[in-house]
């Protein structure tokens, strides 16, 4: 028959025997609990053709003054329109303090390329495509932009003058890579 101070050994190695056991059973289901997690959380990153569309070049060349085209970036329309010398003019002597949202046309185009405006073609009341982007399409009362949705109308900078928009048009983040190139995003 063993003593008391013999079997105390053999004690003391269960308890060693049943941590190790506790711990590595926890970390078997930390590491399993990170596998399943990691696919939910991946998928929240944004898919391969999201990324490919974070920014796009745009050709300048064939916009002649005066005309707009419409392209589509992130799954937005966006215009690019080449203003004239008098619709620049019109512009610049518009009031700020007579507009909802005041904004110069300095501050919707970057500085010394003030004939080209970049904006996204989206009405900021509801998200309806305005029409005055192609040609032979209605332009509004200010000769700009026009919503058929509800009635807003913006001027040739994408300022709101008229209807329920609330601000102008969204001018997106761009920039020229050369005198006919630009890239948006």
């Amino acid at each position: 028959m063993a003593t008391n101070s013999e079997a105390m050994p053999d004690a003391q190695e269960g308890v060693r025997r049943r941590d190790f056991i506790y711990v590595a059973t926890g970390a078997f289901g930390a590491v399993g609990a990170a596998a399943v997690a990691w696919p939910l959380i991946n998928q929240m990153n944004p898919s391969a053709d999201v990324l490919a569309l974070a920014s796009i070049e745009v050709d300048l060349s064939p916009i002649q003054p005066g005309q707009a085209i419409k392209t589509i970036w992130r799954s937005k329309p966006v215009f690019v329109r080449n203003l004239t010398a008098a619709e620049q003019a019109e512009a610049n002597k518009v009031p700020v303090s007579d507009l909802r949202d005041p904004q110069t046309l300095a501050e919707r185009t970057i500085e010394g390329r003030s004939n080209w405006l970049v904006t996204l073609g989206v009405c900021t009341h509801l998200g309806c495509v305005p029409l005055g982007a192609a040609e032979g399409e209605v332009k509004g009362d200010y000769n700009g932009y026009f919503c058929p949705c509800h009635g807003s109308h913006y001027d040739t900078a994408g300022r709101i003058r008229k209807g329920p928009a609330p601000t102008n048009l969204e001018v997106p983040e761009y920039r020229f890579k050369s005198d006919t190139l630009i890239e948006i995003g």
